[in-house]
Parts: structure tokens; sequence; C-alpha cells
């Protein structure tokens, strides 16, 4: 247990302070404390109980002994090495701060002179890649050239060289003008430079000449480069080599308007010529004229002697025929074996005009008449011109090739190997078959055909069968003959449809009549036409008509031509024999009008031979025509089949052909074609 008693101090006690302090109690708070904290040692700062001086004691425990020193040191004298130390160490600091202030600056001024080096050395690498890229640039692929403001060639590129042939050395002092093809005016050059001097540049497409003095189409630009004061200082020119362009569009514009085979205009840039014409026609009052030549028989040529050689021919005619006309004239190919003349400036007279169109065809005619020798081989073949004036401001661009088409159809009917010109009054035929056609594309659906029929009858005048003979009952022309619409029907297709409608109403006329004994026998023959014949599905068409009809296909007979025979002869004998499996019997019809061949009439399962009307009507005052009806029934008895004669009107004509052995008659004598329901059939 602490006393707390003072026990010795030092120094001593000075004589302001008692010296009769030893041995007290200790009454000083912080010290009885610490005594009683029983901390081995701390420090503190306060006043000192005794002289009343601030202090900072500090305690500690001696050991195990039951004693606490205090040690005390002033304030003061604590810190008076400590502003001695400050003041040196100030010295220091201001010494430091102005070593530092220089250190600093030259640092600062070493980062400035470290900045402008590396700014100096960014803007040469920058020129550097500047001038690299110019360089660059400059060998491009195109063609560069540099004069000065006088167009006195500075520089070249290589590219440059490349175009043109010439080397740098070549062209260095020499003026751009050395390249000039000669095909552009002076005009022309003039335009170029005021551009450049007014807008600063110019550029588009220019000949030019290379070295070796081929001229070539080149894409040109040129710049006028200028001072901060606006004087032109330097020109810089581009250009490009063109040629493969131009090439290129030539031939997209050879292929676009002219003829692959023989290198003539096509019907395209006939068209666009035959427009210029007919305006320059109205502006002139000159007459102007579309001829059309078509080759006759062509198909022929092609079919016996193969499509090369057919080319060939047709290669050399266009060389003919174009070597002989007029540089303003127009020969063009429309397609196959047909082409176009389009003649300019006739004169002012109608009969002039037609005078000079008329010795132009004839001249043709001739020429186009003459052998062309392929081979060794000699081939001639004849043509067909149809020709049409043209001048009036009312005649349109369809009108003309119209008329020239009427006119060319004309030539062909008259025989072929010949021209004719355009008429009126075929202009107007053409309308009235026109809106036929019109009249004809809706009467099926208008209900407006009708079936006749037309008996036949064997040699005692039974009637063994009919003939069902189409009719068009138009509601404002009446009855249409067969000969007028039948052909039309033919040419745009309609004949299909047509042919479908004859052949079902027939099938339900057959199943009617099976019903009834007294005609449950007779047959009906129905005409088919080549093109419905040669339809892919025709066999399944009839097939599916008799099926849904009912009519006994033996009853039934269809009427074909020889033209079916010309080609695909074997499909057609295909077809026929299918048909015939059914029960369907075929007779030939016409027979001796077309090209005839027993060869291939042999194979086909026929039952009968038409004899043509044209034939029996001129028995007796055609020996010829006679005869070959007198052949045509011996032929159909050695061939096992009945010969038919068509046409019959007098008894004289029966008579004669009885003698002859024909037992089957048709014609007026026997009857004319009736509908159904005034057939003169027997009781």
């Amino acid at each position: 247990m602490y006393k707390r008693q003072l026990l010795a101090r030092r120094p001593s006690f000075s004589h302001d302070v008692r010296p009769d302090l030893l041995g007290t109690p200790i009454v000083e708070p912080l010290t009885r404390r610490f005594i009683d904290s029983g901390e081995e040692s701390t420090h503190v700062r306060t006043q000192s109980p005794l002289d009343g001086e601030e202090r900072v004691y500090a305690f500690q425990r001696v050991g195990d002994l039951p004693l606490v020193v205090v040690v005390g040191e002033e304030i003061a004298v604590l810190l008076a090495g400590w502003y001695h130390r400050l003041w040196i160490l100030g010295v220091v600091v201001l010494l430091i701060a102005a070593l530092g202030g220089l250190a600093l600056r030259h640092y600062l001024n070493r980062l400035s002179l470290e900045a402008e080096l590396r700014r100096r050395v960014i803007e040469a690498r920058h020129a550097e890649q500047e001038l690299r890229i110019a360089a660059t640039a400059f060998e491009t692929h195109l063609g560069m050239l540099i004069t000065d403001a006088e167009a006195t060639i500075l520089r070249v590129n290589d590219t440059f060289t490349r175009i043109t042939g010439y080397r740098e050395d070549e062209v260095v002092g020499r003026n751009p003008s050395m390249l000039s093809s000669g095909r552009h005016d002076v005009s022309f050059y003039d335009k170029l430079w005021k551009s450049v001097r007014e807008q600063g540049n110019w550029q588009g497409e220019i000949w030019n000449r290379r070295k070796n003095g081929e001229v070539f189409p080149e894409w040109l630009t040129i710049s006028a480069v200028s001072n901060d004061e606006g004087e032109v200082t330097h020109y810089v020119a581009t250009l490009s080599d063109i040629s493969e362009r131009k090439a290129a569009e030539q031939e997209i514009h050879q292929l676009a308007f002219f003829d692959p085979l023989t290198g003539l205009p096509n019907r395209r840039l006939l068209m666009d010529r035959l427009e210029v014409a007919m305006k320059d026609s109205y502006r002139s009052g000159q007459f102007a004229a579309l001829l059309f030549i078509d080759l006759d028989h062509f198909k022929q040529i092609n079919d016996t002697l193969g499509h090369y050689l057919g080319d060939q021919l047709l290669q050399a005619l266009a060389l003919r025929l174009n070597g002989v006309l007029r540089d303003t004239d127009t020969l063009s190919r429309l397609g196959g074996d047909e082409f176009a003349l389009l003649l300019h400036d006739l004169g002012t007279e109608q009969e002039h005009a037609a005078h000079i169109s008329e010795r132009v065809s004839g001249k043709l005619l001739g020429m186009l008449a003459s052998p062309v020798t392929f081979d060794h081989q000699s081939i001639t073949v004849t043509t067909s011109m149809g020709i049409t004036l043209f001048r009036d401001h009312g005649t349109s661009l369809d009108e003309v090739l119209q008329q020239a088409d009427m006119a060319l159809f004309q030539a062909k009917q008259a025989g072929r190997n010949t021209l004719r010109f355009f008429d009126p009054d075929m202009q107007a035929q053409i309308q009235v078959r026109a809106r036929l056609e019109t009249g004809l594309r809706q009467a099926l659906s208008r209900d407006e055909f009708r079936l006749f029929y037309q008996v036949q009858v064997n040699a005692a005048g039974e009637t063994l069968g009919v003939e069902g003979l189409l009719r068009w009952e138009h509601p404002e022309h009446g009855i249409v003959s067969p000969a007028e619409f039948i052909p039309l029907a033919e040419e745009n297709g309609l004949i299909v449809g047509i042919g479908a409608w004859v052949l079902e109403t027939a099938c339900r006329q057959l199943s009617a009549w099976a019903s009834d004994p007294a005609m449950a026998a007779l047959v009906i023959s129905v005409n088919v036409s080549p093109r419905q014949f040669r339809e892919a599905d025709f066999v399944e068409r009839v097939l599916c008509i008799l099926d849904a009809t009912g009519a006994p296909a033996e009853r039934l007979k269809l009427e074909v031509t020889e033209s079916l025979f010309m080609e695909e002869r074997d499909d057609a004998r295909a077809k026929m024999l299918r048909l015939r499996e059914r029960g369907v019997r075929f007779a030939l019809d016409d027979f001796g009008t077309g090209y005839s061949s027993l060869s291939y009439l042999k194979q086909l399962p026929m039952d009968e031979l038409k004899i043509d009307q044209s034939f029996v009507r001129t028995l007796f005052e055609d020996d010829a025509g006679a005869a070959i009806v007198a052949s045509t029934i011996a032929l159909s008895k050695s061939l096992s089949l009945v010969a038919v004669a068509e046409g019959v009107e007098t008894e004289a004509q029966r008579d004669w052909l009885l003698a002859h052995g024909c037992r089957t008659f048709q014609g007026y004598l026997f009857g004319r074609p009736v509908p159904v329901e005034s057939l003169p059939f027997p009781d």
C-alpha cells in the first residue's frame, strides 16, 4: 500500500519553494491517479503543484519496489531545441525551395524543348506521310499530268506512260496538245478551256492519240491550281483509258439494235428509224416507203439442208440486199426469213414514189432470185414483197406496219415471188377480219355456235351417217361461213376450244341416237384440225368426252387431213392407235390436195379416204382431175378403205363415180347441211 509521500526531488527545491516538503503526502490528482491505476508508466502535460511551471511529466514505477519516479521538464526547455531546429529547417527549406525553383525552371524549359521537339517530329512525320500519300496518289491507276501556268508539262506518272506510251522524259517541256487525235475541232477545245478558266475545272470524254498512233477514248479531268492571290500556277489533269467501256457500250448497243446473225438493224432499231422517217415525211411533204420482204418456203430449206446452211443463206442474201441500197435506206431483219426495207425521200408525187419503190423492189426480187452456192451446192430462193407508201399525218406507225404486212400477205396469196402494194380495199377487209376475230373470241361463251349435219349415203341412197359441220350464228351478221372463221380460229388458237365443243356436241347426239333403233347405227364424222390433234392431251380429252356423254366410240369418226402427217408423223400415228383401241374410226379428208404419200398412208389406221369436192365438181371438165379420182378409188380398194366422194351435186357425177367403183357419197344431191331436227331420217 503506497503512502503517497514525496521522498526525494532533483534538483533540490529553490529558495522560492519550501524545503520541508519532503515526506509530505502527495495530493496532486494526476500523480495519485497514476499510483492508483497500477500502470507501469505514462506521461502527462500539466502545471507543477510545487512551483506552478508547466511541464511534461513522465511517471514510471521502479520494478517491484513501492516507488514511483516522476520526471518533469519545463515546456520552454523542451521547445528551446525545437526552435533552433525549426530555424535550421527553415533555412534548409528556403535553400531547397530556391534550388527547386531553379530545377523546376530548368525542368519546365526542358519539357518545353521536348514538347517543341515532339511537335516538330510529328509535323515532320505528318509532312512525310502526306508526301507518301501524295506520291501514292500520283502513282494511281489514273494517268496524271502536271503542267505550269503556260501548260508546259512538268511531270507525268507511270500510268500516263502505260496509257499513252510516252515516257516522262519524252513529254516534259512539251504541250499536252501533242496527244491530240484530230477528231475535235477548235470550238471543242475553246469550250474546254473556257470551263477551266471560269469554273476551275473541266471533265468529259475526249479522243487522244497514243505514241503508236492509235486513237483511243479517254475520260479527262483538268483542274486549275491557284496561289493565295488567286493566280493560276499549275494545271493537274487525270485521265483514264475507257476503250474497254466504250467497246462494252458498243457491244450492248449492237445486241440491242442489231441482228446478231446478219449484222442488220433489228426490229427495235427499225421502229426508231421508221418513226423518224414518218416525222421527216410530214415536215418535208415527201413520200417514204416501207417494204416487207419474206423468203418463200424458207422453212423447207432449213428442214432439208439444215439450220446452219439456212443461216449462211440468210447472211449471203442480207449482204446482197445491203449492197445495192443507198446509205440513207434502212434494211432490217425482223426475224427468221423476214426483212424490212425503209426508203426515204421518194418525192412529193405518189405515182413517182410508187414507181421508185417498184423499181427498187423489182431489182431486189431479181437479185435475190440468183442462185447462192455453198460447198458446191446451189440454192435458189424466191421472195414475196409487200409495199406501202406513207406521208399522211393521219397515218400512225402501227397502221404503216399493218399496211406493209397486208401487202405482203397479198403477194403471198398471189402465188409468191412477186410484190404487191397496199390496197385500201384490203385495209377494209382486214378491219372486217379484226371485228370478226373479236366476235369469234366471244362466240363460244355466248353459245353462238351450231352443229349442222350433212348425210352420207350408199349406192342405194340409204343414209349411213352424217358429217357434223360447224356454223356460227352471229347476232348481227347471221350465219357466218366456215371458210371465213375456221382459218381465223386456226391462226389464233381458238380452234382447240371450238373443236372440243364440236366433238362433245356430236358425242351427245350419238348418245341420244343410241337409244333409237332407227338411228342407232348412224355414224357421225367430225373434222379435227391439225392444231387440235397435236395437243399433248388430245387423246385424253376425246376419251373423257366419250365417257362423259356415254357415246358409242365405234360410231364416232374423226376426219383428219394430210398436213397432220407432215410433221411428227409417229406421234400422230400413236395417238390414232390409242383411239382406235377404243373403237374410234378415222377418215383422211381432202385426199389428193396435199402432199400425198402412200408410204405413210398404209401405216395409218384409216377407215376411209374422202375424195375432195374440187375433183368431183370438175370430173367432166378436167381429165387430170378425173384420173386422180379414179386412182383414189382404186387405191382405197387396194388398201381396203372406203372411198367417200364429197361434193356430189348431179346424178351424172354419181353415175360416173358408181361406174368407177365408188359406193359412198356426200353432197347437195343427197342433202344440204341442216340442223339435226331437219335430217331426212328413215321411218
